[in-house]
């Protein structure tokens, strides 16, 4: 049976993940890194199509799932009529290959427990040939190869690797996972308890390093911050949107994409929640990354990479696979990579001018990004695109598309980039950014609908529009964000939800998390500090145990919808947090005033 999203938490080495559901299954697990084809992938089938499954024996009267404060080592709890199983799950950070260690614990009572591990390469697609191999058995097919190792004796059933065994009160038995090359010996080399206490330590020491002290929702923030550390490839220092692909947007529709990339749509939101939660060196690597994904050509920049910053994402329907409830098709790759989406430069440049305000110093490559940017914006910014949300249709002008265009000029005019402007180009580009402004204004905003329109001659709005505030393109206090406000809340808002659009379809995707938090943001623009808390509070209410966010929620089932864990999801989580800090702050200096 399908497992809700919700029910699944995520541990990571910070190369790649694996989900663990409430049940003590390991259904998703992708091997060496993030975008690598999947060796457990029963979350986009069933059993057939690898899972890693360790619980109690018999019936399990009650179920929970938590992490330990402050760290991303999971632990499971079974209760059973026998006593209590604790499964605790973690992937020590990597130091030559990847390892995903289970410990399983009788905290009281004897209980027995049973460990099924069904391994299935290339999505699910491929059953390793299996071999003793030192002191465990080890699989592999084609370049890849899993090696298991336990203190517990291992059976192989019917191509499944199975061990059971009593264990008595106190008494504890660990399992490891390694991956390597095939024509390598992948022994385990690890003491398990004490890779466990290293990931315990090792997560409150980074968490340590919040530097914002004051905020609501304390526990939702941190939880959000060790999620996206985990979401962060840590050799190059990318991003990825999130460690899942093709989970539907749509009940059983076809909105089912890969995003197993790093977007740099993501870049601003990113190095702006970093640098204000005092992670700078997260920030700079994160920037750092998207200047070598760049590189030197502008004109030819993508939406999205790969974690090496690799261009090439080809997009392929897997058809053995039936899908996350039954929802095909399941593809890998992402043919947006390709699209033309003009916010993606004004993301560039207003990262870069995060980096300089806080600190971090200019390089000469960009430098001449800068310049280079600003040059070809001022050549494309009139093209018809493919907007925000991906559109696979027909291109439009879309008005938040339009405004990151803006946004380059207004940033590099804003930093030392000006500086080095001729005194003839520094007034050209002051007109030409006046001039782009009111041009967005005349053909973006509707008078008579009064709002802002999804796209130039549209008489639709749509979410992206609440970020104008955000990037500074006009204030709330503006009499036309006040009715584009007004215009999306009648329109694309339920019980504090918003959808990206308003979807006429008799079974629409679900409401964008990362919309919601942006709408609190606005409703603190114009000072209504309990809708936005109501909201925020709304959206957190709606994770799963563990805190874990997905891209979207259906508020028809009450179900996480789309990739899970989300980075965008969590990302604007902490900034709507951030924002009613400010907000307070503010708030409180105006108190003293008087």
């Amino acid at each position: 049976m399908t497992v809700p999203l919700e029910d699944y938490a995520l541990i990571g080495d910070g190369e790649t993940v694996a989900l663990v559901s409430k049940h003590g299954s390991v259904d998703w697990l992708c091997l060496p890194r993030f975008d690598s084809p999947a060796c457990c992938a029963a979350l986009l089938g069933d059993k057939r199509h690898g899972f890693w499954r360790l619980a109690p024996e018999g019936e399990v009267l009650e179920r929970r799932q938590s992490y330990r404060p402050d760290t991303m080592v999971l632990d499971t709890e079974f209760r059973c009529e026998a006593g209590t199983l604790v499964v605790t799950d973690f992937m020590p950070q990597r130091e030559g290959r990847p390892l995903l260690v289970r410990i399983v614990r009788a905290v009281a009572g004897n209980v027995g427990f049973v460990s099924r591990a069904a391994f299935r390469f290339d999505y699910g697609n491929m059953p390793p040939w299996i071999v003793p191999e030192g002191t465990g058995l080890a699989m592999h097919v084609g370049p890849d190869k899993l090696a298991l190792h336990a203190d517990a004796p291992l059976e192989i059933e019917d191509d499944v690797v199975v061990s059971r065994l009593l264990l008595a009160e106190g008494e504890s038995r660990a399992f490891v996972l390694a991956y390597g090359r095939s024509n390598e010996i992948v022994g385990d080399g690890i003491d398990a308890e004490a890779a466990l206490r290293d990931a315990e330590d090792e997560g409150r020491r980074w968490i340590a390093r919040l530097g914002n002290d004051g905020l609501a929702y304390p526990q939702a923030v941190r939880r959000s911050l060790l999620t996206l550390k985990t979401l962060i490839h840590r050799p190059t220092g990318g991003l990825v949107a999130a460690p899942t692909t093709s989970l539907p947007e749509q009940p059983g529709g076809t909105m089912n994409w890969d995003y197993r990339y790093c977007w740099l749509r993501d870049a601003a939101f990113t190095l702006d929640a970093f640098v204000e939660c005092g992670f700078i060196e997260e920030a700079r690597d994160w920037r750092d990354w998207i200047l070598r994904a760049v590189a030197g050509a502008p004109e030819k920049m993508q939406i999205m990479y790969r974690v090496d910053g690799s261009r090439r994402l080809d997009e392929a329907e897997l058809p053995w696979l039936p899908g996350y409830r039954f929802a095909k098709p399941v593809r890998v790759g992402n043919a947006a990579a390709g699209q033309l989406q003009l916010d993606v430069w004004g993301e560039l440049m207003s990262a870069l001018h995060i980096a300089e305000r806080a600190g971090m110093e200019r390089t000469t490559q960009g430098r001449h990004l800068e310049h280079a940017v600003v040059d070809h914006v001022a050549r494309v910014w009139t093209h018809p695109d493919q907007g925000l949300w991906e559109s696979r249709g027909e291109p439009r002008h879309y008005v938040y598309s339009k405004a990151m265009a803006w946004v380059v000029l207004d940033r590099f005019l804003n930093g030392r980039g000006a500086e080095e402007l001729s005194t003839e180009r520094h007034a050209e580009l002051h007109a030409l950014r006046d001039h782009m402004h009111a041009t967005i204004c005349a053909e973006g905003f509707d008078a008579g609908l009064d709002t802002f329109t999804s796209f130039y001659g549209g008489a639709e709005v749509d979410a992206s529009l609440l970020l104008l505030p955000k990037i500074g393109f006009l204030p709330m206090s503006d009499a036309r964000m006040a009715g584009t406000l007004r215009a999306i809340e009648a329109q694309l808002v339920e019980g504090g939800f918003v959808r990206r659009h308003r979807m006429e379809a008799l079974v629409p995707e679900g409401a964008f998390l990362a919309c919601s938090f942006w709408l609190a943001e606005c409703l603190l623009g114009v000072g209504r500090r309990a809708d936005a808390v109501e909201t925020i509070e709304a959206v957190i209410g709606v994770a799963g145990g563990t805190g874990l966010l997905s891209e979207e929620y259906d508020t028809r089932s009450r179900r996480l919808a789309g990739n899970h864990p989300q980075a965008l999801s969590h990302l604007a989580l902490i900034q709507a947090v951030l924002a009613l800090k400010r907000f307070d702050d503010g708030k409180r200096g105006n108190d003293a005033d008087l």
